[in-house]
């Protein structure tokens, strides 16, 4: 049975109990090829640009990723625990039972990607474009996500627990039932009708009362 968090009922990520291990995995990885079953530890993958790349029950530790494009790939039972993904571009893929676990994620591109069950622990992910993602069962946190553009993303059962959003961009997602009362946002660009149903704290409510046209005496 897989484990879940119980407050958004997330699935993490399934892994077989004897992974094949390799510290050196920066051959070129060709369109459309398949990589399951492996731990990938201690090394740098760099210079690759593929599409349509299925990573599936991979666990990535301590690697970094310099200068790597996986465009329109599938991440299915994948673990990213103590790796640098700063400026990766994942756009337009699939995430499923995906954890990042104290991971760098500066620049990261996942616009345009569908994300299901996910979890993100420790994170730096400063901006990092998500615009028009869409996020169905999430668990953020303790991580740093300013400056960040989540324009028009699509959010249904997130849980956010201590996430910095300060200065980033919001307008048109989806956060009605959104509970970011544990969360920074000064500074977030949002619009009027954006605010409808965001659970936030009192304090939150006054610096957000700016978009409603209110004067507070």
């Amino acid at each position: 049975m897989n484990k879940t968090i119980a407050n958004c009922k997330v699935q993490m990520p399934t892994l077989p109990k004897d992974m094949v291990m390799t510290k050196n995995h920066n051959n070129d990885i060709e369109d459309e090829e398949q990589i399951c079953g492996v731990l990938i530890t201690d090394c740098i993958i760099e210079n690759q640009c593929s599409e349509k790349v299925e990573f599936k029950q991979v666990r990535f530790r301590n690697v970094i990723f310099r200068d790597v494009i996986f465009q329109r790939s599938d991440f299915e039972d994948v673990i990213f625990e103590n790796c640098d993904l700063s400026n990766i571009d994942l756009s337009d893929s699939i995430l499923s039972k995906v954890e990042f676990i104290n991971c760098k994620m500066v620049g990261i591109n996942l616009a345009e990607s569908s994300f299901i069950d996910i979890s993100i622990k420790g994170c730096t992910g400063n901006y990092s474009n998500l615009r028009y993602s869409q996020w169905k069962r999430a668990h953020l946190e303790e991580s740093q996500f300013r400056c960040s553009d989540f324009q028009n993303m699509k959010l249904k059962d997130i849980n956010l627990v201590e996430v910095n959003f300060d200065e980033s961009q919001m307008s048109g997602a989806t956060l009605k039932g959104i509970d970011m009362s544990d969360c920074q946002i000064h500074g977030i660009g949002i619009r009027a009708e954006d605010l409808e149903g965001l659970i936030v704290s009192p304090l939150q409510a006054v610096d957000l009362s700016k978009f409603l046209g209110l004067v507070i005496k």
